[in-house]
């Protein structure tokens, strides 16, 4: 498992890397893939509601209305129809991408399980509401579908008849059959809705709107498509006669010949195989899980910063617990925490300056305290002009690679879990003369906010901020990912000859 992990990860470095060159790192499709499919799921609803107005339901009267729609109303339905069907086919693409990402990132095991598995019935549910979508066009490939759709589900014989039987000749179908699958077609979106609702329940600040260019990028694309390739029927379908050549839709169809010419036991067997695979996912093999973030009351004074920052809703605030005048306290739910230390670096008391009692802040990683990452500050032992410490997240380019004489790495669960105070510290106690932070390639956090509260914090706009007295061209930033080791190394060289034209390189 972990190999293919490692081979569909580099596979997405990779391409991020290279669209990275196109795209502003906002906009990197790869990198809102999320997003995405929630605006092709409002996309497919506005086009849905409006062909819906012209729709008819009837055995004949189906297919006419939609080649009113197709041909006669072409400039603006038809778009609409076209519209319908692309975004249709971009949603599944996204879906698929973005869980096989979350699952080449790791991020689907131990306490994000619940979004592994709610987001599974949201994909079965998107194909049952395309695949619907395409009986009520009713032409030859509704009619192809709808039969090979009724006998797979006639293998179980759970219906006291065989439904296949409705089509087996003209006069066995009649209107309320599509009475039944326009509500099909429009409840089970909505059911997906509600379980994409709950799929973001354990996420804190879920970005489900894309950046407005690529908004516009998409939808002059869909528009391309509608002009150049519309979306079109075949011919009306007709249950006497077998349709010879049929166009299928492979996003939501490609399994339609294997249901159609393997046995029902082999389908309805490998189907079920997959379901448990996918389902079972998360526990082969089961996460090995750092040790949760800890509060220590002694140093806890209920600011909240730490639940306002934390990006799994892992802490709450509570009422106080040890009798002291603060109102309110951080509990962490060992069950959501993902251990990425961005709390700790939300905490105004996590202070490396700190000497007359331990440093010991409101909340701390067990495995990598905030003492811990004092001492291996302080004990970078550098020589030479332009010192530079680098901190550098687990989850980001092998920084170790660049350590040497002059360059000391200190690594870090997320580079959001680094106070910025241990900036201030480094500068004005002279440990090095410049400062690298570096992590996941920007807008690709592992934790999804270390980056943007490092950069906000950084900024002074989120609080811990950095002081102002910290001079912020000996300090650089480089999100570069996994695959930044050549970036990295042209970032400290820039930032080495920075300090020398400035004269603040040590000799």
């Amino acid at each position: 498992m972990q190999v293919l992990r490692s081979v569909l990860r580099s596979g997405f470095d990779a391409a991020e890397t290279v669209l990275a060159r196109v795209f502003p790192a906002a906009w990197n499709p790869l990198l809102n893939l999320g997003a995405l499919g929630f605006f092709f799921y409002w996309v497919i609803t506005a086009s849905g509601i409006y062909l819906y107005i012209f729709f008819d339901t009837g055995v004949h009267d189906a297919y006419t209305s939609i080649e009113y729609i197709t041909h006669e109303q072409w400039y603006l339905a038809g778009v609409m129809r076209s519209f319908h069907r692309y975004a249709s086919d971009a949603l599944v693409i996204v879906m698929l991408l973005h869980l096989v990402r979350e699952f080449a990132r790791d991020r689907y095991r131990g306490v994000r399980w619940f979004s592994w598995i709610s987001g599974i019935p949201v994909l079965i549910l998107v194909y049952l509401a395309g695949i619907s979508g395409y009986w009520l066009v009713w032409d030859e490939l509704a009619q192809y579908v709808a039969i090979v759709s009724t006998e797979w589900l006639d293998h179980l014989r759970i219906f006291g008849e065989s439904v296949a039987n409705n089509f087996l000749a003209p006069d066995t179908l009649d209107s309320r059959f599509f009475t039944l699958m326009i509500f099909m077609h429009i409840a089970v979106p909505l059911i997906a809705l509600g379980l994409l609702w709950l799929h973001l329940q354990r996420i804190s600040k879920p970005r489900i709107n894309p950046p407005r260019g690529l908004v516009v990028g998409v939808c002059l694309s869909l528009l391309a498509l509608a002009l150049v390739d519309p979306a079109v029927s075949h011919a009306p379908a007709d249950l006497a006669r077998v349709p010879a050549a049929l166009h299928l839709d492979w996003f939501y169809l490609g399994l339609y010949p294997l249901f159609d010419h393997w046995p029902g036991a082999v389908t309805w067997g490998a189907s079920l195989v997959l379901l448990v695979i996918l389902v079972a996912v998360p526990w082969l093999p089961p996460l090995r899980r750092a040790a949760v973030a800890r509060v220590d009351l002694d140093n806890c004074n209920g600011c909240a910063r730490c639940f306002n920052d934390c990006p799994y809703t892992a802490i709450t605030m509570v009422p106080r617990s040890d009798g002291t005048p603060f109102e309110q306290e951080a509990a962490v739910n060992p069950s959501l925490c993902v251990a990425c230390g961005i709390c700790v670096g939300a905490c105004p008391t996590a202070m490396p300056f700190r000497r007359l009692s331990a440093l010991v802040p409101g909340i701390d990683l067990p495995d990598r305290t905030a003492a811990e990452l004092r001492a291996q500050t302080e004990a970078a032992t550098l020589s030479g002009a332009g010192r530079v410490i680098v901190f550098a997240c687990n989850e980001g380019v092998a920084a170790a690679q660049v350590a040497d004489a002059q360059t000391a790495v200190v690594r870090l669960a997320c580079i959001g879990q680094l106070p910025p105070a241990f900036i201030d510290y480094v500068l004005s106690r002279g440990l090095a003369d410049g400062v690298v932070l570096t992590g996941c390639a920007e807008n690709t956090c592992q934790a999804r906010l270390g980056i943007r509260w490092t950069e906000q914090r950084l900024a002074g706009e989120r609080d811990p901020h950095l002081r102002a007295r910290v001079p912020r061209d000996r300090v650089e930033t480089c999100w570069a990912g996994r695959q930044g080791l050549a970036t990295l190394r042209r970032e400290i060289a820039a930032l080495r000859t920075r300090l020398e034209e400035t004269g603040d390189a040590a000799a």
